[in-house]
């Protein structure tokens, strides 16, 4: 079965980039994907930041991520790049960390400016990490989040949030069934 780790990198206790997370995990989980969240903030601070690999929580996201078929990536942008929590995490990962896997990148952001910080500066990180593939990546503002009464997204966001995940579905078969003939041959 495939499984796919939603990984989200705020730091906020309330984040709205963490909540869409968990909507991507609902989604995948609805089509049969096996789907699971991460929380970099919920790991160790000490055992990130000094890069302790054998610290439990960190050992277990770490095994985690090495395991999946599939990676989805969501990060707020900050001063024009995606999180430093985000970086560290992807720093103690292997360099090849993302061998073999599909990954989609997403982030939320109060300025359609903050659309280059997706393909400017996480792509290319991403991409060293040599992933199968990279689907394209998705973009949330902040406007097109309805906080009250309850969480949701705008109309039109929700939909194109639902046609990125579901592009990524079609893509994870196709991307790990090459990998693996790749590995074999």
């Amino acid at each position: 079965m495939t499984n796919v780790v939603v990984i989200s990198g705020s730091p906020s206790p309330n984040s709205k980039t963490a909540r869409i997370g968990d909507m991507v995990v609902d989604q995948l989980r609805a089509s049969g994907i096996d789907a699971v969240g991460l929380r970099l903030r919920e790991l160790s601070p000490e055992a990130l930041l000094r890069a302790d690999t054998s610290e439990a929580s960190m050992a277990d996201a770490i095994q985690m991520v090495s395991e999946a078929s599939g990676i989805v990536i969501a990060t707020p942008v900050f001063k024009a790049s995606f999180s430093g929590l985000l970086k560290a995490f992807l720093d103690v990962l292997p360099q090849f960390g993302l061998a073999g896997k599909v990954v989609l990148p997403l982030a939320t952001g109060g300025s359609l400016a903050h659309v280059l910080a997706l393909d400017y500066g996480l792509r290319p990180v991403l991409q060293s990490m040599m992933p199968e593939h990279i689907a394209p990546s998705f973009f949330i503002l902040e406007k097109w989040v309805v906080t009250a009464p309850e969480f949701r997204l705008e109309d039109e966001a929700m939909s194109s949030l639902r046609q990125a995940v579901t592009r990524f579905e079609t893509a994870l078969p196709r991307y790990t069934m090459a990998a693996l003939a790749d590995v074999e041959a």
